[in-house]
């Protein structure tokens, strides 16, 4: 389902997310709307919260959410600490942001003209993602924290439930060809592709390689349409 790097590349350093932040060019606070991404486009605004955000990924993909400190990617981004505190206060305000962050500039879907392909397209994004060495360290870290933090675990259930949408299209235009039965539910499809992934992320252990990946599109495309996912 999710995340992302450029389509056909490697992704650079959610699961599926374009690694885009530049460090600020200037360290002094700025002023701007109080609410995490709630900014203008472009500017020295823009520009900081990306500095903040890129360190803030970096943070956790080497420290984990407890290593996370505001006043740490304060300095790493080059951003005034206050700045920092006013815009985000807490470490789960600046973790909910990056996940909105990543989901709004995560790849979208790619649509091969048939399910097969158009979910082997997205089961190689995500395995390329998470095992990419940064944003599978990031993702991890996610995770952790949101099983025991409620504000972390409702923006990684946003993040997802967004890169499930901008792929359900592709199950949509595979039910209007009569390749799978109406009334399949294309968010259950997406979900059944990359679930073997992140279980042998987090569970397993087991290899996460480009045949795991064609497994699970395989098997996702196939119960699709033999009738699994009909609501």
């Amino acid at each position: 389902m999710i995340s992302d790097g450029p389509a056909g590349d490697p992704a650079p350093g959610p699961a599926e997310h374009i690694a885009k932040h530049t460090p600020a060019h200037a360290p002094e606070p700025v002023d701007g709307p109080a609410d995490p991404g709630t900014v203008r486009p472009g500017g020295r605004t823009a520009r900081v919260r990306d500095a903040v955000l890129r360190a803030a990924g970096d943070a956790l993909a080497r420290h984990g959410f407890a290593g996370l400190d505001l006043a740490e990617v304060a300095q790493r981004a080059e951003v005034g600490k206050t700045t920092v505190y006013r815009r985000w206060g807490s470490t789960t305000a600046l973790v909910a942001d990056l996940l909105a962050d990543m989901a709004e500039s995560s790849v979208s879907r790619t649509e091969t003209g048939s399910l097969l392909g158009d979910l082997r397209a997205n089961a190689h994004l995500v395995r390329r993602t998470l095992t990419d060495e940064r944003q599978g360290a990031l993702f991890k870290a996610v995770i952790a924290a949101a099983t025991c933090d409620p504000r972390t675990s409702a923006a990684l259930h946003t993040f997802y439930a967004t890169r499930i949408k901008e792929w359900a299209p592709c199950v949509e235009a595979a039910i209007a060809r009569g390749e799978v039965p109406a009334g399949t539910d294309p968010h259950e499809v997406i979900r059944a592709v990359s679930a073997p992934l992140y279980y042998r992320l987090l569970a397993s252990g087991d290899p996460l390689d480009e045949a795991s990946a064609e497994r699970a599109a395989t098997a996702a495309a196939a119960a699709a349409r033999a009738g699994a996912y009909v609501r």
